[in-house]
């Protein structure tokens, strides 16, 4: 017997491997099209179950490191755990920031100390929404935590380099500019 995980997993590998199509002109394959409306309502259980598991791992996380994190309508969690006194941050405007990236199970992946501080424009949709969203909330010479939910991050690919795929990402952030 299958696990519910796992029973909920088969049904999406299932429906992407059924909705593969190679688009030739095969009168065969223009028989076969599928009626995704059938599988819609599978479907919106397997992303609810991916959530509700994914949520479930964040709180564990935040509980075994007992941080006091708020969290946003679109499930971003953070902390700012020290404030500063610059200037807030604004769509349209440059933050420069120094970090670091983990995965939720403690794998680093990205620092600014390897890697250089990160630069871009808030709202230009170049960076993780979630770090974005936890940009926003921020003014120069804050530091923050943020946990980001792979839906808000690099979702169900990754990156392609050193984020996998569904991964939830920890942020440790200190927002050093704002640029107009």
């Amino acid at each position: 017997m299958l696990k519910k995980t796992n029973k909920y997993l088969l049904i999406a590998l299932i429906l992407a491997f059924l909705s593969c199509n190679n688009n030739n002109n095969d009168k065969n394959n223009q028989n076969k099209k599928i009626n995704f409306k059938k599988y819609k309502k599978d479907l919106i259980e397997v992303n609810k179950h991916l959530v509700k598991t994914e949520n479930q791992e964040i709180e564990d996380y935040i509980k075994r490191y007992n941080w006091d994190m708020k969290q946003t309508k679109t499930g971003l969690r953070y902390m700012i755990y020290k404030h500063g006194k610059g200037v807030k941050a604004e769509n349209g405007k440059t933050a420069k920031i120094n970090y670091t990236v983990e995965l939720i199970n403690g794998d680093m992946c990205y620092s600014s100390e390897k890697d250089g501080p990160k630069e871009f424009i808030i709202g230009k949709r170049n960076v993780e929404a979630g770090l974005e969203q936890g940009i926003l909330l921020m003014r120069v010479g804050d530091r923050a935590k943020l946990i980001i939910p792979s839906y808000l991050a690099f979702g169900l690919i990754g990156d392609q380099n050193k984020i996998p795929k569904k991964a939830t990402l920890i942020y440790d952030i200190n927002l050093i500019e704002i640029k107009k």
